[in-house]
């Protein structure tokens, strides 16, 4: 399984809004049942999509100002960006055939 990367302030900038392949950005917590319950599945996709796009995470306890700048109120929150501009974001846990599904549709 992919060990997804965790971003901070200091290399959100960088890895995500100037990235040239597409981001999947995981807001979540380590207190979070459903972001825990979703861990496995993302580290998958993110295995079997990684010629088409990257996914990291953002622990919104450790790094609390990039969810207020992209208004994450819900946890896991996961936003998809494209030539550093959201493209879409689902709120919630998803199964792994749904989440690849709708992330199909954006690249």
């Amino acid at each position: 399984m992919a060990d997804l990367e965790s971003l901070n302030s200091e290399n959100f900038e960088e890895k995500v809004l100037q990235s040239s392949t597409p981001v999947l950005v995981d807001f979540w917590a380590s207190w979070c049942p459903p972001c825990r319950a979703l861990a496995p599945t993302l580290e998958e996709v993110a295995e079997e999509m990684k010629d088409q796009l990257a996914i990291m995470k953002v622990d919104v306890q450790t790094s609390s100002d990039i969810p207020q700048q992209h208004d994450v109120l819900n946890i896991p929150t996961m936003i998809l960006f494209k030539d550093g501009q959201e493209v879409f974001r689902i709120v919630g846990n998803r199964s792994k055939r749904a989440l690849k599904r709708e992330i199909e549709k954006h690249l």
